[in-house]
């Protein structure tokens, strides 16, 4: 008794002619030919040492090794189905989980929520603000919005925008020091985030200034961005943080030179999870959130891009 299995494209060849009754008909179905059809079911009968299929004019009929054979693949391939469906079908359509870093949840994202939820009541959100790294495999989350370079093995990565980093302070801070232009940093408290592509020396040395450290540091985006709130100096911050408070005129950049992030967002989700109808509305509505906003916003800003770093790109 044979306890290897016939190869899986034999079976399913035969499966569909034999719920066809027809070599002709499966092959219409599979875009073979019904030659091919043939042939893969012969060797099947080899492989099985007997006849399944009766072969007529126009049609065929199974034997009864054939009909045997049919009932088991046909509640074989039935399973496989299903599994694939409850793979691909959604538990929860109209519950979105979105994990984000916790300040672009607070400065960019968190403050357009309310259009969203206008514009799809039916679906309810759940954001965790985390800087962990999401395992899709075993965490409940839905949509990721990562900061890096979109090299992600784990799920499939759709860029969303780029990143441009430049000095802001407080309106108050910049009357009291009178800083005007980039010349004028050096009357400055410099204030930066402890990240990769955020420090004073690197920004400065890409605009070819005076090489000068901080004075402050803060770990966390949200802490630099307080800290320029509250007229504590210059500090160097992510233009999609800044923007709405330099629009509203708490902030000012200072000179109008800026240098381009090593890193872009991108929106992160399972591969087999992507087309999801809630995972496309949430992607649609952020891209178009993102072309509402960022364009022409950067316009008149003399942009640069950062030297290579020469400790290799870190991703967070």
């Amino acid at each position: 008794m044979k306890e290897k299995l016939p190869p899986l494209r034999w079976l399913y060849y035969f499966y569909v002619a034999a719920e066809n009754g027809s070599f002709k008909v499966a092959s219409e179905q599979l875009f073979v030919t019904a030659a091919a059809i043939s042939q893969q079911i012969r060797l099947l009968e080899e492989w099985l040492e007997c006849e399944l299929f009766v072969r007529q004019h126009r049609n065929v009929e199974l034997t009864s090794e054939g009909h045997i054979l049919f009932e088991s693949v046909k509640q074989g391939f039935s399973h496989m189905y299903e599994g694939i469906r409850k793979i691909n079908q959604d538990p929860t359509p109209n519950q979105l989980s979105i994990s984000v870093q916790p300040t672009f949840a607070q400065y960019w994202l968190i403050p357009k929520i309310k259009q969203f939820r206008v514009q799809y009541p039916q679906l309810s959100l759940m954001i965790d603000p985390t800087n962990r790294l999401v395992n899709f495999q075993n965490d409940l989350v839905d949509i990721s919005i990562r900061h890096g370079t979109g090299n992600y093995a784990d799920c499939e990565s759709v860029w969303l925008m780029d990143e441009v980093i430049y000095p802001v302070c407080h309106k108050n801070y910049q009357k009291e020091k009178q800083l005007y232009d980039l010349s004028d940093l050096i009357k400055a408290d410099l204030i930066e985030e402890i990240s990769p592509d955020k420090d004073w020396p690197s920004w400065l040395e890409t605009m070819n200034l005076p090489v000068v450290n901080a004075s402050l540091q803060y770990e966390g985006s949200q802490f630099v961005m307080d800290a320029a709130l509250a007229a504590q100096g210059v500090a160097l911050v992510k233009h999609s943080f800044a923007q709405r408070y330099i629009q509203d005129g708490q902030l000012v950049r200072i000179g109008n030179k800026a240098v381009k992030s090593r890193y872009s967002y991108y929106l992160c989700s399972l591969r087999n999870h992507a087309n999801r109808e809630k995972n496309k509305i949430f992607m649609q509505w952020i891209k178009s959130e993102v072309d509402a906003v960022h364009k022409n916003d950067t316009s008149g800003i003399d942009l640069r891009e950062l030297k290579p770093n020469a400790n290799g790109v870190i991703e967070f």
